[in-house]
């Protein structure tokens, strides 16, 4: 059990680890929450119930006290009209903004080794959101459904990826090919291969 949680919050965090989350991460993650939800006119209720994540939570996120999923973050996202992205961009200013080797956060790992670090994120919206992603053998994500017209591109780097999707027959991408998948429905990633794949993906979520 990861005793860096605070207590009481286990029905809302996975099975998803998140070691790649730094304090400061954490930290400008929830004071963006709160910063949205206050411009919206929003109580801390209200927004717990059009998220589906307790007051409870949503407060240790606020206070940057709280390690949640992804998941939970993008409901959290989702219910106040905009996407992770927007939530975990960097927020330097300029026309040109660089990020050195290894700077970018971890966002989501699992306690099977796969990851997945948010390499950068555009300040337009609707955003866009370039993700380096790497599934261990037999290791997958499944995401919940984006708001309708959001997008997904998928470039396969190494191994063989199977896309996930309804109202799709499960699709295996081998290395060097890609897709777009139109992410207004449950879908995920899974690698069924016997190494790691490793692929990029951008998401394009519309608010």
């Amino acid at each position: 059990m990861d005793e860096s949680r605070p207590t009481g919050l286990s029905a809302e965090v996975s099975m998803e680890t998140k070691a790649g989350w730094s304090d400061p991460f954490i930290e400008r993650v929830g004071q963006e929450v709160r910063r949205r939800r206050q411009e919206a006119g929003m109580t801390m209720q209200q927004l717990a119930d059009a998220s589906g994540v307790s007051v409870r939570m949503l407060s240790h996120i606020e206070h940057g006290e709280a390690n949640p999923s992804l998941v939970t973050v993008a409901k959290v996202a989702h219910a106040l009209g905009t996407d992770f992205a927007s939530l975990a961009r960097e927020t330097r200013p300029g026309s040109l903004v660089v990020s050195a080797p290894g700077t970018a956060p971890g966002i989501w790992s699992s306690a099977a080794g796969s990851h997945a670090v948010l390499s950068t994120a555009s300040t337009v919206r609707p955003s866009a959101a370039l993700w380096d992603w790497t599934l261990v053998p037999g290791d997958s994500y499944q995401a919940e459904p984006d708001p309708h017209g959001s997008e997904e591109l998928f470039l396969v780097i190494s191994g063989v990826l199977t896309l996930i999707a309804d109202g799709h027959d499960d699709t295996v991408l081998d290395t060097g090919a890609s897709a777009r998948l139109a992410t207004d429905r449950n879908y995920g990633y899974r690698n069924d291969g016997s190494e790691p794949v490793r692929f990029i993906r951008v998401a394009h979520v519309t608010a």
